[in-house]
């Protein structure tokens, strides 16, 4: 299924995309996309089985004006794998990390796939970076195995982990001052159940700036695969159905290419998507 949440930021309501490409209510059957609900076996049962009966009303978007918001409500946390490409690691010169760089991004950096995200003040080297989002459905801790790991996996969204690069290496202590900024993790548009992504190892990520493609992909180039990403980070911390967990990026950001680097700027458009689970489109505006 693909799980949505439309609407005015702060009243999303909760929708699923099917297989004709029809927008359809489910705000008859829950009350939001959530980790609630991903938890529920029973509740996502009754969606699938509306779905397929053709009980599901229509949402009317003819005027194609309708926001669409991050398709998953109350995220609990955001945990990023850093460095997790070989071919992103050798653009900037990193050595290949021996076990997975773990940083956070707080839930409120989250926005639509197509809202507006503000350049910081102060900021010269705001970068793009295209990831695949991994959304929990089940409690893990101390799991034993990737395939453990993988089955705790609800579904999967496009993320843009949008970074600046002066905050995040150049101002002392963690990454985090330049991973937490506002509007900086557009998510959506859709959260995919995991039952339709059947090897999220195979999946291409694109990204373009201005029309130019800057990253091309694929999920293949992951150091550490998603089924071992959620075991790992079990090890270290409770991971509860609505968290989140940014996978990392491959080549193609604006940090590994040659001076001048073409770090972003108010008016800049970045668009970008990953196989099968969607696209985004930003505008830059200043903050």
């Amino acid at each position: 299924m693909k799980l949505l949440r439309v609407g005015t930021v702060g009243a999303e309501r909760p929708a699923l995309l099917d297989q004709d490409g029809t927008l359809r209510d489910l705000s008859g059957l829950v009350s939001d996309i959530d980790g609630d609900l991903l938890a529920d076996e029973a509740a996502l049962g009754r969606i699938r089985a509306a779905a397929a009966g053709g009980e599901l009303p229509v949402i009317d978007d003819e005027a194609g004006t309708l926001r669409v918001g991050p398709p998953l409500g109350r995220i609990g946390k955001i945990v990023c794998i850093g460095l997790n490409y070989h071919d992103h690691a050798a653009e900037t010169g990193a050595a290949i990390p021996a076990e997975p760089i773990i940083f956070f991004k707080a839930p409120d950096t989250v926005v639509g796939p197509d809202d507006t995200v503000l350049v910081p003040r102060g900021s010269t080297k705001t970068d793009w970076e295209v990831e695949l989002a991994v959304v929990i459905g089940r409690t893990a801790r101390y799991l034993d195995s990737a395939e453990d790991g993988l089955a705790h996996v609800a579904g999967y969204a496009v993320a843009h982990d949008v970074s600046e690069r002066e905050f995040q290496i150049e101002r002392g202590g963690t990454w985090d001052k330049g991973k937490n900024c506002e509007t900086f993790n557009p998510l959506g548009p859709w959260l995919v159940t995991a039952d339709e992504v059947p090897d999220p190892q195979a999946l291409g990520l694109k990204l373009w700036v201005n029309g130019e493609l800057k990253q091309d992909g694929t999920t293949a180039e992951q150091i550490f695969p998603v089924g071992e990403v959620v075991r790992y980070v079990s090890q270290f911390m409770t991971l509860y159905p609505g968290d989140v967990i940014n996978t990392g990026t491959p080549a193609g950001v604006a940090m590994g290419q040659a001076e001048p680097k073409p770090y972003l700027r108010s008016g800049d458009v970045v668009e970008l998507e990953v196989e099968g689970l969607g696209r985004q489109r930003q505008e830059l505006k200043d903050a």
